[in-house]
């Protein structure tokens, strides 16, 4: 728990420390001024609404315990919480046709969990269980803080970026536009790398912990490979157009057809499943 909390410290002091040097290539000491408050700022929104502006980004629904539709999702969500001593977090659905799922919440007692409409019909029961497990584990290690802050605030660094030509240097007090144009494009790749260094090995880990909540190994490897085969063909379009994001997922949800693609945050599936076919046989 500690070393999320010190990852998550790291994180936004590297992002503070970024927003810095991109306001000075912008516009010299005031700029960098302003990049900071900015940073400082927004490392505060992150850290309290980055979960709820995620799940409004994809136009997540919440399912109540009373809902017809989602009944099973919720219950199975509900009994995989039990088995993993966590407390009941909240559940939404995305209607989007790419399966996939992702974990958010600042802590356990914040937790909501995510799987889109896609996932439901790509994967029977017990996959599903194996997915939702793993998502689980993600809110029982704490991922769901740095993983959503970072794809928050990585997001406004890319943003942020592309001013970089707009304000870029006039004057003896001002940068030089190159260096303006070369912020644009190394800042999103900076903010990629960052989530990169804090996403792989949590993948292993969060898989080996969803095995054991779910009790079922096999059926958690499989899903991992019906999803990333169903990834391959059908599109994500807000994780097209939010490629921070999409380190949040259980896999890969971008296509690879841009650069976005450069910036993948998981491990190699065939490994994944390799590992948990392993501690299967264990069992």
């Amino acid at each position: 728990m500690y070393g999320n909390w010190l990852k998550t410290f790291m994180l936004m002091a590297a992002i503070t420390a970024l927003f810095g040097v991109i306001g000075g290539s912008m516009g010299g000491y005031s700029g960098m001024l302003i990049a900071l408050a900015f940073a400082g700022a927004m490392n505060i929104y992150a850290y309290w609404f980055s979960d709820k502006a995620v799940l409004k980004m994809y136009g997540a629904q919440e399912v109540t315990p009373d809902n017809q539709q989602f009944r099973d999702y919720y219950q199975m969500v509900k009994e995989l919480a039990e088995n993993a001593e966590l407390p009941m977090p909240k559940v939404y659905v995305i209607n989007e046709q790419q399966p996939n799922a992702f974990a958010t919440g600042r802590n356990p007692e914040n937790a909501a969990v995510a799987a889109t409409a896609g996932i439901m019909q790509a994967l029977n029961d017990r996959e599903l269980r194996g997915v939702m497990a793993h998502e689980l584990a993600h809110v029982k290690h704490r991922d769901t803080l740095i993983s959503t802050i970072s794809a928050t605030v990585a997001g406004a660094i890319s943003a942020l970026a592309q001013f970089g030509m707009m304000f870029g240097g006039r004057g003896d007090d001002r940068p030089n536009p190159i260096l303006g144009l070369l912020m644009m494009f190394l800042a999103p790749m900076a903010a990629s790398l960052i989530q990169m260094a804090i996403s792989r090995a949590r993948e292993y880990e969060a898989d080996r912990v969803g095995a054991e909540i779910s009790r079922d190994p096999k059926a958690l490897a499989s899903a991992l490979e019906k999803i990333q085969n169903y990834a391959r063909q059908i599109s994500n379009p807000t994780a097209e157009m939010h490629p921070e994001t999409g380190q949040m997922m259980i896999i890969n949800p971008l296509s690879g057809k841009s650069l976005k693609g450069l910036f993948s945050t998981h491990p190699q599936t065939e490994e994944r499943v390799r590992r948990l076919l392993d501690m299967a046989n264990q069992y």
